[in-house]
């Protein structure tokens, strides 16, 4: 019997699919979730196959029987409806449907939006792990198990935490086909909790005061690089990310102002940052410009000028200094700072959190404290800076930091 627009209306969800028919192949899936779906039954080339034709009422049943007719009459010119769909797609959109094509579009998305070229650099690497088995697919055939499998692969490596990001990367790109009518869901939501939860080791940091003067004391003692000296006497006074201080040029720094002003590029939450330069973090700046000011980088690397010192420099030269991994490491300076100013009760919590760079997540708070807390930002740091010199201190005495004053920069 042919349905009516009150029998779609009134179709109700049960315990099991319900699949009611109004002829020629035509049918209203009615699943336990409640949804009621448009599906096409029909043959070609001697296999049964289905084909999606949208949600009720959103396409109302009209509207399925001019879609039913419409593939109907290819089915009599001997074209697959399907595979017509799949090509018009194709010449809508530029490119194809499989996995990979649509991953590479995807990322290429994310580079004309401004990405970190280290995010993009990561997304790719990730993405590779997926593509020798996923990457030829039709995005549209790939279900959850398929996933799975690829997670399974980088699971059994012990790499428990790159499996739970190529699961989010690998979702981002099913959403984004999503978005542009290439697939109709993610499969990946249903594997939440199928994965290995990774142990969180946090990055070591010295927290206790006195134990931090000696790593001072260690710092200003460094025998090696001065300028991996420089670097470490300003993780400790300014506590940024390393990557924002290895990166860091000259041009961001505003010495009248004393402002250093981070650019967007390579803040973690893409958004510019400043921060408050203390007396101590000038001299220091000031010293290391007699080494490095005739480049645009503060800490350019051996082989090359133009490019910043790596990542593990600073953690290598802490371990020179006979600090192990598990005792302290560059970032952990960020967790000192945060621990040490907190427990010292002078400031307010939102202001070490701005200086943090640690972004509110309710959006109409984030815009209320953009420029709130800064004045006391700026007390903050040069008190910080004071804090630090008197656990350096030896004896009663504190130790001058070893830098080369530059009467002007």
């Amino acid at each position: 019997m042919a349905l009516s627009d009150m029998k779609c209306r009134n179709a109700r969800p049960d315990l099991k699919l319900q699949k009611l028919s109004d002829g020629d192949g035509l049918q209203l899936w009615v699943p336990p979730t409640g949804a009621r779906l448009w599906r096409l039954a029909y043959r070609f080339g001697g296999k049964q196959k289905l084909l999606a034709l949208g949600t009720y009422p959103a396409v109302s049943l009209a509207a399925a029987r001019e879609a039913r007719d419409a593939a109907r009459k290819l089915l009599a010119a001997g074209i697959d409806p399907s595979e017509d769909r799949k090509q018009r797609k194709v010449l809508q959109y530029g490119f194809g449907d499989s996995f990979r094509a649509i991953a590479e579009e995807y990322t290429a998305k994310l580079k004309r939006e401004g990405r970190a070229e280290a995010t993009i650099t990561k997304i790719e690497w990730l993405l590779s792990f997926a593509y020798p088995t996923l990457g030829t697919r039709s995005i549209r055939e790939i279900d959850a198990p398929a996933v799975l499998r690829v997670l399974r692969e980088v699971e059994v490596r012990g790499r428990y935490e790159s499996a739970r990001r190529l699961r989010s990367t690998i979702g981002s790109v099913f959403r984004y086909a999503v978005a542009t009518a290439r697939a109709q869901n993610d499969p990946t939501y249903a594997l939440q909790g199928a994965l290995t939860r990774p142990t969180v080791t946090p990055r070591a940091a010295i927290t206790e005061p006195k134990a931090f003067g000696a790593l001072l004391r260690a710092i200003d003692a460094f025998d090696g690089q001065p300028s991996t000296r420089s670097a470490l006497q300003l993780m400790a006074l300014l506590f940024p990310r390393p990557g924002e201080l290895r990166a860091a040029e000259w041009s961001e720094f505003d010495f009248d102002k004393a402002i250093w002003t981070i650019p967007s590029g390579r803040m973690k939450m893409r958004r510019p940052h400043q921060v408050p330069l203390s007396k101590q973090a000038v001299e220091v700046l000031r010293g290391l410009h007699a080494i490095t000011g005739r480049g645009a980088l503060l800490f350019p690397g051996i082989r090359t000028a133009k490019r910043p010192i790596s990542d593990n420099t600073l953690n290598a030269a802490l371990r020179r200094l006979g600090y192990g991994k598990d005792e302290a490491t560059a970032h952990g300076f960020r967790a000192t700072a945060s621990s040490l100013l907190n427990e010292c009760g002078k400031w307010h919590p939102d202001a070490i959190e701005r200086q943090l760079a640690h972004v509110e997540n309710n959006d109409v708070r984030r815009a209320y404290a953009r420029g709130e807390h800064w004045s006391q930002r700026v007390d903050m740091m040069q008190w910080w800076a004071d804090y630090l010199d008197k656990l350096m201190a030896q004896n009663g005495k504190t130790i001058e930091r070893r830098s080369k004053p530059l009467s002007k920069v």
